[in-house]
């Protein structure tokens, strides 16, 4: 089965707690503290895999967890870190952010890596806290939590070439004649319910990669018929091969289906329409193909809907007349075309944060038997690092809170002496 596009959850790994420990040996009359720093979590990283064509594994495995880094140890020691957690995704993968809609990468490159979800660095051990004032401290951080979101993945198949066209008009049998290709051929309407690729390889020594892509219908960019399915796989193309049925078997109007596809395109991404196209006027072995042909170069000589006035080539793929040269002219402009930028991939420009979760750092509701609930990113963070079992780390939570002002907000919104606070599962009292 073939799956282009799936949501799953990642979760990088936490890093180790840090420790609390002294140093009590015979001849170390300044021992002091000597706990050690927690390991790193490990991160999510996404690698390229030019042997995958599909997300179809995601759709059993939907969770991935990074495993956590080891805890610090006594006499200065530091927990051992996490090995990162790799998944494989198919080239042409993006990967966006469920709850922002960003852009977090593009894997377009074999064995090409992108972090998705960085790990934890480890607590500090209290070795870390000492000081002048404080010799002998007993504070330790926990680890940092790793960072937890769900990604979507949209599978855009990556080819030079696209085969553009309503059904039936001969994209998949043209495939399969120019490639070693194996598409499913069949006389009736939408047969390819797949993108399939094949490779062209030129006597000269040039290569190109096509991609047989689901046919088009009217309102396909609003989702009719194959909709998205098929227009999201043609973004990575630098050329377009506009298939066009001349038999009139279909007793449609040629003009009309060329019309009616560059407005879908152009629908879904105005910017498809300014990349290199080509007619391609298929079924030429039959009766009234070349009639229908040369009306069709007269209304494509008076029309100025495109950039620029696309080539025709007239060819059969049953007695391969036209093939030749077809391909020649398709290596020759893909020389000569750059690649171009995909729809909604400029948000890379801004340097995505793996590191941290989206939301504000901190939020306070009041729930019906009157305690104050602090939830947010920031906040649950610091709360999930402090060791709760030491009152020097209880006390630096609380340092921090009036640091970030919370005090002041809880003021605010009307709280009172006595009044219950709860963050996460732990609750306390508040003070002014």
């Amino acid at each position: 089965m073939f799956v282009d596009q799936v949501t799953i959850g990642v979760k990088a790994g936490n890093g180790g707690n840090g420790m609390v420990a002294f140093r009590r040996e015979k001849y170390e009359p300044n021992g002091g503290p000597a706990g050690g720093d927690g390991g790193r979590g490990g991160n999510v990283i996404f690698v390229g895999d030019e042997g995958m064509r599909t997300l179809m594994d995601f759709r059993y495995n939907q969770k991935y967890k990074a495993d956590n880094g080891s805890n610090g140890g006594i006499k200065g020691m530091t927990g051992r870190g996490a090995e990162d957690r790799f998944i494989h995704v198919p080239l042409g993968t993006t990967i966006i952010d469920e709850e922002t809609n960003m852009v977090i990468g593009d894997v377009v490159e074999a064995d090409e890596q992108i972090v998705v979800a960085a790990g934890g660095r480890g607590g500090r051990g209290n070795i870390r806290f000492a000081s002048p004032k404080n010799p002998a401290p007993e504070i330790a951080e926990n680890g940092e939590p790793g960072v937890e979101r769900r990604v979507k993945l949209e599978l855009k198949v990556l080819a030079d070439v696209g085969l553009v066209g309503f059904p039936s008009v001969g994209k998949s049998t043209l495939l399969s004649v120019i490639t070693s290709a194996k598409p499913k051929i069949a006389e009736y309407h939408f047969t390819t319910l797949v993108p399939n690729l094949g490779m062209v390889k030129l006597d000269d020594g040039r290569d190109f990669a096509v991609a047989d892509l689901p046919g088009l219908i009217e309102g396909a960019a609003d989702g009719v018929g194959l909709g998205l399915k098929f227009l999201r796989h043609v973004e990575r193309t630098r050329v377009i091969l506009h298939l066009i049925d001349m038999s009139g078997m279909e007793e449609r109007d040629p003009m009309d289906d060329f019309h009616k596809i560059n407005a879908e395109l152009s629908k879904y991404d105005e910017g498809l329409l300014d990349r290199p196209q080509i007619v391609v006027a298929t079924k030429m072995d039959l009766p009234d193909s070349a009639e229908n042909l040369e009306k069709f170069k007269v209304e494509l000589a008076k029309d100025d809907t495109l950039p620029q006035k696309p080539e025709v080539f007239a060819i059969s793929s049953v007695t391969h007349s036209g093939l030749t040269q077809l391909i020649s002219q398709t290596a020759d402009l893909l020389d000569k075309t750059p690649q171009f930028p995909i729809k909604g991939l400029d948000d890379l420009e801004t340097d995505y944060d793996v590191t941290t979760e989206v939301g504000p750092d901190f939020e306070i509701e009041q729930d019906e038997d009157g305690t104050w609930i602090l939830t947010g990113h920031r906040i649950e963070k610091l709360f999930q690092m402090t060791d709760l079992s030491h009152d020097a780390s209880l006390n630096r939570f609380a340092r921090q809170m009036r640091g970030m002002g919370i005090d002041d907000a809880l003021r605010e919104k009307g709280a009172k002496n006595g009044d219950s606070v709860q963050i996460d599962t732990f609750t306390f009292e508040y003070v002014e």
